[in-house]
């Protein structure tokens, strides 16, 4: 029922929805805590793993076997009643916590979509997207304007097609102070929040951090080694940034455009320095 749920409220949410699901937040939580906190379960799990090498076990089995024990103890299995109480409570929080947070994400996205006021700004754009933001603006009661939704991603794909550059810088500013410029899903205090409770919590369970505790069960292994991994990475990285930064300059300066090429301009003009250098015009591949 709570798999279905999930994905009703992810994929076809609506009000009403939002409402069961801020209720049924805590009690999710809490029915995964009766079944990870029960001492009696978890000691006959203890039995099986700690004579695992002689029940004859599959490696799959094995395997199935060693997890659902280090799952049970990164739940907080091993802790005293009094830490485990400590640790109901807290998840709780975080689960209604990071319920209000995605909840705010989607009425945030929605809340910012920008409206253009003239077909003419939408330049670049396809019939067909230009169609699509008119009935948007329609459905929103601003009939006649158009409505640039935005994606619940760090990008926005009209940036690589609109022509009109002001309308790009709005659609960029829009798209950066989501969630952080107040009004009613401003997210910044249930962030902090959720970083408070979740380091309280990774406390409990015997690590320094958070992020300690979720890089142990990850491929990384490990804050330090991610951060060196990190270290590594920024440099190059960046270096390949100016790089593309000069050549993105090098056709704003080529069509006379007489600017300094800032965030909203870089997946317009990348698109026109891969047009120039591969002949490759990703517009063309839309239809399929």
């Amino acid at each position: 029922a709570r798999t279905t749920f999930e994905n009703l409220t992810g994929a076809h949410t609506n009000p009403e929805l939002q409402k069961i699901e801020r209720a049924m937040a805590p009690k999710f939580s809490a029915h995964t805590d009766a079944i990870r906190l029960n001492s009696a379960l978890f000691a006959r799990i203890v039995t099986l793993h700690d004579t695992r090498e002689q029940l004859g076990l599959d490696p799959e089995s094995k395997r199935l076997l060693e997890r659902t024990y280090q799952d049970f103890v990164r739940a907080g299995a091993k802790l005293g009643e009094a830490d485990k109480g400590k640790l109901r409570t807290l998840n709780s929080e975080i689960a209604t916590l990071m319920t209000t947070f995605t909840q705010n994400v989607l009425k945030e996205r929605d809340a910012s979509a920008v409206v253009i006021d003239t077909r003419e700004e939408l330049a670049g754009l396809s019939d067909a997207e230009i169609v699509t933001a008119a009935a948007a603006a329609k459905k929103a009661g601003k009939d006649g304007k158009f409505l640039i939704a935005l994606q619940n991603t760090t990008g926005q794909p009209p940036l690589a097609s609109l022509k009109n550059r002001a309308v790009r810088e709005r659609i960029m500013a829009a798209s950066l102070a989501r969630g952080s410029h107040g009004g009613e899903f401003d997210n910044r205090a249930v962030v902090a929040a959720i970083a408070k409770k979740r380091a309280e919590r990774a406390a409990l369970l015997g690590y320094p951090n958070h992020a300690a505790y979720q890089l142990e069960d990850q491929t990384i292994g490990g804050v330090a080694v991610l951060n060196k991994l990190l270290a590594q990475l920024a440099p190059p990285a960046v270096a390949n940034a100016r790089r593309e930064a000069a050549d993105i300059q090098a056709i704003v300066d080529a069509e006379k455009g007489g600017f300094q090429v800032a965030a909203w301009d870089w997946d317009f003009y990348a698109e026109k320095v891969r047009t120039a250098r591969y002949a490759l015009d990703e517009s063309q591949l839309k239809p399929y």
